[in-house]
């Protein structure tokens, strides 16, 4: 494998740092510093994602007859690797990674003409109605009842744990169509408008959120909503396969540049803070041990992304290698965190809120500020999105064939 980048990948690399400096301005900045989750205010993103898309950027991940920019797999690379190491807004997945894909591989032509080009403009806002009380990892025990009435669905029950829904203008939803001895083949993908009659959005506070400026997650109610039958996604009772194959861009993300830009926030701060002696953290014999195997784990998890990389651009399918990254991407995540919170120590303690507006001092030094936020925030990666514990068994099924 040759590892050195050629003139004309070095050029790209340099244009995507120039759209960078150019276009990542000092409201999205200051946003970013104080978001523990990635997310920052709905207008901030729609911005950003808006001057993604004049450049053709938006969705690396589309092929290019519906507005995908046709990269090598080197290009990809080198775009993720350079965004996450500017820290640059993510772009929010529900509508570009997770469902334009499912729209592309079994939507009507109707349904591509509608929603793809909303997606790319970001004049539609998504969210992802999964989970349910009860029916987490075990998705395909949801209940969500979906009435067939003729001229249009009814529907009933909720969804929970949902993602920025208070903030979408619609959801695509895993409902019941279908009593059957199998629970797979009684469910259905069906558009659901966020502002039908019926639709409430509960939200939920979670631990690492000292304020509902900050709330991230919700449940939302469905109480006789009203669906087009136009918002069927696939065939009747035979949503899970459009489930599973979202499900693969869902898992299926680029962890190892996030990872190495927490990495190196964690140097920093190992090497602000002291120990006996007055030496460096970074000095400390454990904690330097811990930050090497962080390292050489980041690394090993990055060549694997490449080698899947370069799989998908083929037109082979991700497949069960989406489990393999999500894992091992989230337990890092989770690990990068920890060492960060070991690293400020006692500052850790006082839990500054990261509330835009504040004007109470922070406690302790700047870098402490928000270390507790999301550390408890990263406690949620390895079971959404498919539990870790669930994510091994499909890997033993389908890679090693157990």
């Amino acid at each position: 494998m040759d590892l050195n980048f050629t003139k004309e990948e070095l050029a790209f690399r340099d244009e995507v740092n120039r759209f960078i400096e150019e276009n990542y301005d000092d409201e999205m900045r200051a946003a970013m510093a104080r978001t523990r989750t990635g997310y920052i205010a709905k207008h901030l993103h729609i911005r950003w994602q808006k001057r993604l898309n004049e450049k053709g950027w938006l969705a690396p991940n589309w092929p290019q007859e519906y507005g995908g920019p046709g990269w090598t797999p080197v290009q990809r690379y080198i775009y993720d690797q350079t965004m996450a190491a500017a820290g640059a807004p993510i772009v929010v997945p529900f509508g570009p990674r997770m469902l334009a894909p499912v729209i592309m591989k079994f939507g009507t032509e109707a349904q591509k003409k509608k929603y793809l080009p909303d997606i790319l403009a970001s004049n539609t806002w998504w969210c992802q109605g999964y989970s349910e009380p009860g029916s987490g990892s075990d998705l395909a025990s949801l209940q969500m009842k979906c009435e067939d009435k003729g001229d249009h669905f009814l529907c009933n029950g909720s969804k929970i744990w949902t993602s920025e829904a208070q903030h979408a203008d619609m959801i695509f939803c895993l409902v019941r169509t279908a009593q059957t001895k199998k629970p797979q083949e009684g469910i259905s993908f069906l558009l659901i408008d966020m502002k039908s009659p019926g639709v409430t959005v509960s939200p939920i506070i979670t631990i690492d959120e000292p304020s509902a400026g900050m709330q991230e997650v919700n449940q939302v109610f469905f109480d006789d909503v009203k669906v087009p039958k136009e918002n069927l996604v696939g065939e009747i009772n035979q949503g899970w396969t459009c489930a599973k194959y979202l499900l693969e861009f869902e898992r299926g993300n680029a962890y190892s540049g996030n990872l190495k830009r927490g990495l190196d926030r964690v140097r920093r701060m190992a090497l602000a803070e002291s120990i006996g002696g007055g030496l460096p953290l970074i000095q400390d014999p454990a904690f330097s041990a811990r930050l090497a195997q962080a390292e050489i784990e980041i690394m090993a998890l990055e060549m694997t992304e490449l080698r899947i990389l370069g799989q998908s651009r083929s037109g082979q399918n991700i497949g069960a290698a989406s489990s393999i990254l999500k894992t091992r991407g989230t337990e890092l995540q989770q690990m990068v965190t920890e060492l960060a919170a070991d690293a400020v120590g006692y500052y850790l303690m006082p839990f500054n809120p990261l509330i835009e507006g504040a004007n109470e001092p922070i406690i302790g030094p700047d870098y402490a500020d928000g270390v507790a936020a999301r550390y408890l925030n990263m406690r949620k990666v390895t079971i959404f999105a498919g539990s870790n514990e669930i994510q091994r068994n499909i890997m033993s099924k389908l890679i090693l064939g157990l």
